[in-house]
């Protein structure tokens, strides 16, 4: 990563590493930041937004410490100065301080890498990993062709992070997912997060009736 990261802060998008985001920029203070980021090495660290940002969005209201550094994979420039792009995680990184020089936010970032699973932690996710396509099977079924949506050929950390990013999950669920330390962490607490939805989705409703 650069010595200083622009980051990109959202209040409801969390982007984990290998999965890709499409974004449509277009605040001129981002549109900046995308064009200097096309002139350079095309990274931008994505972050979410602390509760209670509505009251200095124009600002630089607070952000959550640990975010994801993407790579611009793709970009479209309209006609009026907005972007399409599309972002592909790469890794975590932790926000020590920020530099105010530009109109969009810059971060100096250490990155914080995730070590391979091994021995115990690669077979507890390669478990884990049985349960979650057992969730999301249950959830959605089966395509036509009666193949399993999740493709054998995905790897357990891009399955994981798939999952993640792109499930119906809350921004702070998604951000408490994504601040675990190990794969193996993470997915643990993804196990339990959607087998909690899918328990309270069965759950009857119950009314108080008075009488």
């Amino acid at each position: 990563m650069s010595d200083l990261l622009p980051i990109f802060p959202l209040p409801n998008v969390v982007l984990f590493p290998n999965v890709f985001l499409p974004l449509h920029i277009f605040e001129p203070r981002y549109r900046e930041m995308v064009a200097d980021a096309l002139a350079g090495d095309r990274m931008i660290g994505m972050v979410l937004l602390r509760p209670g940002w509505e009251h200095d969005y124009e600002g630089r209201p607070p952000i959550y410490p640990v975010g994801t550094s993407g790579l611009i994979t793709h970009v479209e420039r309209l006609a009026d100065g907005r972007y399409n792009i599309v972002l592909r995680g790469l890794e975590r990184f932790r926000v020590l301080d920020e530099d105010d020089a530009r109109s969009y936010r810059r971060a100096r970032v250490d990155a914080l890498p995730e070590a391979p699973c091994r021995g115990d932690d690669l077979a507890a996710v390669r478990s884990l990993r049985g349960r979650l396509e057992a969730i999301v099977a249950s959830s959605v079924g089966e395509s036509r062709t009666g193949e399993p949506r999740i493709p054998a050929s995905m790897g357990d950390e891009d399955l994981v992070h798939a999952l993640a990013q792109y499930l119906d999950l809350e921004p702070l669920e998604k951000q408490a997912l994504l601040e675990h330390d190990t794969l193996r962490a993470r997915a643990e607490s993804l196990v339990e997060l959607l087998e909690m939805k899918v328990i309270m989705a069965r759950s009857p409703r119950t009314t108080n009736v008075a009488h």
